[in-house]
């Protein structure tokens, strides 16, 4: 079985790097919203991270099928890793 290696606190200062402070203002809105409407603004910021991911792959990859556009938009936005072929 696999250890699990713990990330150190440069690697997490990298990560963040360029990353602006939160929205407090936001953050209170959305935790003031009932909780079954609290996914609705998750769910449209997926959707826009999705298709703006879309565009610009439809830009730079313009022979690029529609499915093989669908499954590389799945794949970078899954959790699930699809197999290599």
């Amino acid at each position: 079985m696999s250890e699990k290696r713990s990330i150190s606190n440069i690697e997490i200062i990298e990560m963040i790097k360029g990353i602006s402070d939160p929205d407090w203002t936001q953050i209170e809105l959305v935790r003031s919203l009932p909780i079954e409407r609290r996914i609705i603004p998750a769910m449209r910021a997926k959707a826009f991270a999705m298709s703006t991911y879309r565009a610009n792959l439809r830009r730079r990859y313009p022979n690029l099928s529609h499915s093989d556009l669908n499954m590389a938009v799945l794949k970078h936005f899954t959790e699930v890793r699809l197999p290599r072929r």
